[in-house]
């Protein structure tokens, strides 16, 4: 009996934590996320170096820029992430990720973004 009563527990508790545990990794989410769908065109460091830059007819966006991207609100930044490029009158290279992320993920990758430029987006008036 003291057994069971002991496994209830731990299964309690560690149930109870897994909420704690999703809050952390969604910010290693998020850098997974980035380094597998965004460094190519943007950069490791998100500067818009990445290796396919070069090649490409619009430079990538330089998301360690306060400036350009203080400008941009977190909804037009997930809206080019989830419908890409175009569905913010940008650059048709920039691909869509709706089938790809979720809108939690491309939450997480919106506020990692806002970690790389240290600012906060554009507020609706």
């Amino acid at each position: 009996m003291k057994k069971i009563n002991f496994v209830s527990i731990v299964l309690v508790a560690a149930f109870a934590a897994l909420p704690l545990l999703a809050t952390g990794a969604s910010a290693e989410s998020a850098k997974d996320n980035y380094g597998l769908y965004c460094v190519q065109c943007h950069g490791l460091a998100g500067t818009g170096g990445g290796i396919n830059a070069p090649h490409l007819g619009v430079a990538p966006r330089n998301h360690t820029s306060a400036k350009d991207m203080g400008e941009l609100s977190d909804a037009n930044v997930a809206t080019a992430i989830k419908d890409g490029g175009l569905s913010v009158g940008k650059s048709s290279q920039m691909p869509s990720f709706k089938t790809v992320l979720t809108d939690a993920e491309i939450a997480d990758i919106v506020k990692l973004l806002r970690e790389k430029c240290k600012c906060e987006g554009k507020k609706k008036k």
